[in-house]
């Protein structure tokens, strides 16, 4: 099992960027009134069948071709089933895959979120050709990163992999991310 929530989360990401997505959002919203931790990952890619949805929890299904066994899903969902909490994948050919794991903020087998600065950071700079939308929220204090409307004000032909773009992503999801949660490590 992945140690971390942000493993699990880059890992389906990447499931997003095979899938041929143009656009991935990407929400963790940490709520202490109900003592949930929300992922939603959501794609606009190629989708699931209904077949290929009822194995995507099995660890001995995949469509990669490189290897026989995909983890990704089925660690996702027993990482959040585990905490008491819940999993759903929905996804519709030709239109994309929503999966949505719901972690117990305070149970003693949730694994820590990790270092969502860095594994946001390295979707958008590693796959310029993508968009990503991005929400963090702690309670009632939330940002968002959307990848388009930073195109917006850089241009079109700025690359998110060039060095001065990438710091200030960087810092933008550092900053951001310090103010919503005081620094306090999920």
């Amino acid at each position: 099992m992945m140690t971390e929530i942000s493993l699990n989360i880059l890992d389906i990401a990447q499931n997003s960027i095979r899938a041929e997505a143009s656009l991935i959002e990407i929400t963790v919203a940490a709520d202490s009134s109900t003592d949930n931790l929300t992922v939603i990952l959501k794609d606009d890619g190629c989708g699931m069948t209904d077949e290929q949805i009822a194995k995507a929890t099995d660890p001995f299904f995949t469509t990669r071709t490189t290897r026989d066994i995909g983890l990704g899903v089925p660690f996702f969902k027993y990482s959040a089933e585990l905490t008491g909490g819940a999993f759903t994948l929905l996804s519709t050919p030709g239109k994309g895959t929503e999966v949505t794991a719901v972690y117990k903020l305070s149970s003693i087998d949730r694994m820590p979120l990790g270092d969502m600065t860095e594994t946001i950071h390295s979707l958008v700079v590693y796959n310029g050709h993508i968009e990503f939308l991005y929400k963090y929220s702690v309670d009632d204090r939330s940002f968002t990163l959307d990848t388009r409307e930073f195109k917006e004000v850089l241009g079109e032909d700025v690359s998110f992999a060039e060095p001065e773009v990438s710091a200030y992503v960087k810092e933008y999801l550092t900053e951001n991310k310090t103010e919503v949660d005081n620094g306090v490590i999920l």
